[in-house]
């Protein structure tokens, strides 16, 4: 009987060893990290742009795909569907490599002038692959253009001329050789213009000598040989705007600006005829400016507020045809046939944009005249190309690239927007967030049913996915499930905290706000306060920082931001306050402050109302409260003894300390304005240190322990303190690139300052080391990135600092207690017992950017961002960068998770977090804590914008999104089926047994 007995339960047990292994590889299976290419676009998105256009050239042959080519203030040169706005191609090139000038060749080379003249490209047409690069040696950086003739024939080998200061050069258009190169020894000669008469070999360039001549060349266009030279002096002087007005006739400025000057050439004899623009205008007063209006016999100056275009009859005879007021855009000039141009006007009217195109033939009558409505978020007009097309009446109609005054590119055609391209996304100076709204309780029986009817379709079809049984229509519904049931485009909040608006900041003083689930636009406000006015002529955008973040008490408010800017690039420029609505993009305030703005200081204080206290720093160092109300005042007050600040003056290698005081009666409009008492300062010496980068922790950084248990249960105290400051200077002869100094010559040198007290808590030094240097603070621990000369690699340093003066406190027992003295107090003006450990490695790659991931609690490992110089983020486990590493760790450190040294730090592949993809024109990377502890969210912005979520640690503390609980629910009804089958069997057989 006991034997029969036992044989049931054993049965019962390998059944639940069995159940408990199939549910462990089952966990197992689904908690992968690995991502899929079904699985690329959950969790993160990449949009790309190019930025704010400055030049642009159509190509639109009846072959082939209708484009075009564009050059951007973010140094981008891209090709564009005509049709969609979408990016065919595009090329980055590097952030001082500006592009000058843009245009095709043969028919199928963009040719790019850029670096001041001094570097011609050739890039293939089709797919934007380059074909040549040619440098070309200037002597002194000059105002460059590019010539490019285009009445050749499409396919030969043609020339390309590329004029700036006194110097001409050709260069082949197949293979970008230097056929000849002219330098006309003359001194402080500017050539203005370069252009070839109709059906000729010769070319003429014709410019200024100084400030008072004005020289003609004649060239031959195959050797470079100067056929015959000119020049002539004007006794008024020349301001060096001149505009070519027909083949033998330029129109310049007199140096006043407040005459025209027309210049007539031919056959060595040079003419000047002075044009007094009061004569044309009667109430003309001030100075004018020439615009470059390339449309022959046509000129327009700027006069004020408006726009003259002026018709040239002859050298001392001007027409007046058209007076344009601000705003305004008038394209260039668009060839329509051999004795036919015409150029477009548009003149922007409040909400609507009025656009006239005008022909040579009659410039008093237009050929197309119409209306649209603009979105006045957009802006004014700044600039329009135009293109024609014939229509199949045989007439012409026209489109028009417009360039926005937020950075934004429009097409329009017969009146309507074809495509438009948020480009001022390419030029985010600062980005915070805020939180979404919580959603409302309330949902219908209906739609709970159908929401279940769906999610039981839904897992039925992931399990045909799982088993390989489904069909390739099923496999794009399962992606398209997986993007709906993710909810991550909700306008609500997520109990995850993976939802959330980002609040970008663009130079042209645009804000908008982007969902973290698509990376959509939810709202956007071109800010009045930043845009250019009578009463700020030079709007500059800085920062955006939180101004009011509501609580649960205060739910029925929605958050705010405020960006803070500045009416001019001087420190000393007035500054812009404006705040914003996180949730409408309303903007509730905005002015102008009396003061200016230096520094900006978020300060951990709210008023009653939960707006966030900020003191901002002008430049005479006056702290000004922000908000100005009591309330504010009187929690500043409280904690005004316990605030410090510190200013960098690179230009004069010192560091400052300050505290403040307030010398203001009371209920006086100076109440809210203290005064800086400086503290401590320290002064590099400028002839063997430069100051090259400074960094800090995040204000807001949580840190979950300062207790760190190590091997054989030994405890260090990290030294917390958010005034620690990391400075690296280097010596001035490695201020440069790299390689400019000799390795006994470079020096670099690391400090850990306390901002408090001014001490110097650490410094090292690394001989035969030089920037550029990036860095980053976090806890208690540095990492900075740097060039070593001598080993010719890159290399990353750490620093951990700890404090010893809790070295009583090292029985983790009494820390589990809770019997530990960490209750004592601590004063920055002691002098801390520190110690420090730091270790060097070396790094494959160059870093444009550095950061570290933050979560909710600050339990999750740390790992290290890293923007790489090909545009990639990859993410490093702090682990690597551990001083302690050694070559051969003890047992309990390799239970502690200590990594055994080596001397380089290893790159895998799929550490890079933006996996394939490149993120152009890198500039920052943003981390986020999201509500789970295991998960940071992170966002990279340059010319393009990426964001995505990691765990660093693994997703510990939940499933993830494509956890199928369909196998799951099948698989533990299979095990309670097996068991119950098997004690039935069991039953049976044991009752046979006694049968027996």
């Amino acid at each position: 009987m006991g034997s029969s007995n036992l044989r049931p339960r054993t049965a019962m047990a390998i059944w639940a060893r069995l159940g408990f292994v199939i549910l462990l590889l089952f966990f197992s299976a689904t908690l992968s990290t690995a991502l899929y290419e079904d699985q690329v676009g959950l969790a993160d998105w990449h949009h790309k742009y190019i930025g704010k256009v400055k030049h642009a050239v159509f190509h639109t042959q009846k072959t082939g795909r209708k484009r075009v080519v564009v050059s951007t203030e973010e140094n981008v040169v891209a090709s564009l569907d005509l049709r969609t706005g979408f990016i065919f191609w595009r090329n980055v090139l590097g952030k001082n490599d500006h592009i000058d000038q843009v245009d095709i060749a043969l028919g199928k080379y963009v040719v790019t002038l850029s670096s001041g003249g001094s570097i011609l490209r050739a890039w293939n047409l089709p797919d934007g692959q380059m074909i040549w690069e040619s440098t070309l040696p200037v002597s002194t950086p000059s105002k460059s253009s590019l010539y490019v003739l285009a009445n050749m024939n499409v396919g030969k080998d043609n020339l390309i001329l590329v004029f700036g200061g006194s110097s001409i050069h050709a260069l082949s258009s197949m293979d970008g050789q230097i056929v000849w190169r002219k330098e006309l020894s003359i001194d402080s000669l500017e050539i203005q213009q370069i252009f070839q008469p109709h059906d000729s070999d010769i070319i003429n360039a014709v410019g200024f000598v100084g400030s008072s001549e004005f020289a003609v060349y004649q060239i031959s266009y195959r050797t470079g040989e100067v056929m015959q030279q000119s020049k002539a002096s004007f006794e008024s002087g020349f301001c060096g705007e001149a505009s070519l007005v027909f083949d033998n006739l330029v129109v310049a400025l007199d140096a006043s600006k407040s005459s025209l000057v027309s210049i007539s050439f031919k056959n060595e004899v040079i003419n000047f005829h002075q044009i007094n623009l009061s004569d044309l205008v009667p109430d003309f007063s001030g100075k004018v400016t020439l615009l470059p209006l390339k449309f022959n016999g046509m000129l327009a100056i700027e006069i004020a507020s408006s726009v003259l275009l002026l018709r040239v009859k002859g050298p001392n005879e001007l027409e007046f045809v058209e007076k344009i007021s601000h705003p305004f855009a008038v394209s260039d000039a668009l060839p329509l046939s051999k004795e036919q141009q015409a150029f477009a006007i548009l003149q922007h009217d409040e909400s609507k944009i009025h656009f006239k195109v005008k022909s040579d033939n009659d410039l008093r009558n237009e050929i197309l005249q119409e209306t649209i409505q603009m979105d006045s978020q957009r802006g004014n007009i700044e600039k329009v190309f135009i293109n024609n097309y014939i229509r199949t009446d045989r007439t012409h109609g026209f489109r028009f690239l417009v360039v926005m005054e937020d950075h934004s590119l429009l097409l329009i055609q017969q009146g309507e927007i074809v495509w438009s391209r948020e480009d001022g996304l390419a030029s985010i100076v600062d980005s915070t967030t805020s939180e979404l709204p919580v959603e409302k309780e309330g949902v219908s029986v209906a739609e709970v049913e159908h929401n279940l009817f769906e999610w039981l379709k839904g897992h039925l079809l992931k399990l045909k996915g799982t088993l390989m049984l489904a069909s390739p229509d099923e496999v794009a519904a399962i992606q398209a499930i997986r993007l709906k049931s993710s909810e991550k485009n909700k306008m609500t909040r997520d109990h995850n905290g993976f939802r959330k608006l980002i609040i970008v900041l663009t130079r042209a003083g645009k804000v908008l706000a982007l969902h973290t689930g698509d990376g959509r636009v939810v709202w956007s406000v071109l800010l009045p306060a930043l845009r250019r006015s009578e009463t700020c002529g030079n709007p500059f955008a800085l920062r955006v920082y939180q101004w009011q973040v509501p609580h649960h008490h205060a739910m029925h408010e929605n958050p705010s931001v405020l960006v803070v800017g500045r009416c001019g690039h001087g420190f000393d420029a007035p500054g812009i306050f404006s705040i914003v609505d996180s949730y409408t993009g309303k903007v509730q305030n905005s002015l102008i402050l009396e003061h200016s703005v230096s520094h900006i200081m978020p300060l951990p204080l709210t008023d009653s109302t939960e707006q966030r206290l900020h003191l901002i720093i002008d430049a005479k160092l006056q702290a000004h409260l922000y908000p100005k109300n009591s309330d504010s005042l009187k929690h500043f007050f409280n904690e005004m003894p316990n605030i410090y600040w510190y200013s960098v003056e690179i230009e004069k290698n010192k560091i400052r300390g300050y505290s403040l005081e307030s010398k203001a009666e009371p209920d006086t409009a100076e109440e809210y304005v203290f005064q800086a008492k400086e503290l401590w300062s320290i002064v590099f010496p400028s002839e063997s240190e430069k100051i090259a980068v400074t960094a800090t922790r995040k204000k807001n950084e949580i840190v979950h322990t300062q207790a760190k248990v190590v091997a054989d249960q030994d405890v260090m105290y990290k030294y917390i303190s958010k005034n620690i400051l990391f400075v690296a200077t280097v010596a001035p002869k490695a201020a440069g690139e790299i390689g400019s100094a000799t390795p006994e010559d470079a020096l670099l040198y690391a400090y850990l300052i306390d901002t408090v007290s001014g001490r110097i808590l650490h410094r090292v030094c690394h001989q035969g080391a030089q920037g550029p240097v990036h860095a980053v603070v976090s806890e208690n621990w540095v990492v900075y990135h740097y060039f070593n000369l001598r080993a010719h690699r890159y290399e990353m340093s750490v620093i951990e600092i700890y404090d010893q003066s809790r070295a009583d406190n090292k029985d983790v027992w009494k820390l589990v207690l809770g019997k530990h003295n960490l209750t004592a107090p601590v004063s920055l003006y002691s002098r801390p017992d520190v110690m420090v450990k730091s270790q060097s490695y070396f790094f494959t790659h160059s870093v444009k950017s550095m950061a570290v991931t933050a979560t909710a609690k600050g339990i999750t490992s740390k790992q290290l961002l890293i923007g790489t110089i090909g545009d990639q983020v990859l993410a490093l486990d702090k682990r690597f960068l551990d001083p302690r590493r050694s070559v051969n760790p003890t047992q309990s450190e390799k239970e502690e998770g200590i990594i055994p040294l080596s001397d380089s730090l290893p790159i895998v592949p799929q550490s890079y977090i933006t996996h394939s993809l490149q993120v152009e024109g890198l500039r920052s990377m943003v981390t986020i804590p999201a509500k789970l502890e295991s998960t940071t969210l992170i966002f990279s912005y340059g010319v393009d914008l990426f964001f995505t979520r990691i765990a660093p640690s693994r997703t510990y503390d939940s499933l993830t999104e494509d956890f199928s609980y369909a196998l799951l629910l099948i698989t533990i009804v299979a095990l309670v089926a097996a068991i119950f089958v098997t004690w039935a069997l069991s039953e049976k057989k044991e009752l046979k047994e006694k049968w027996r």
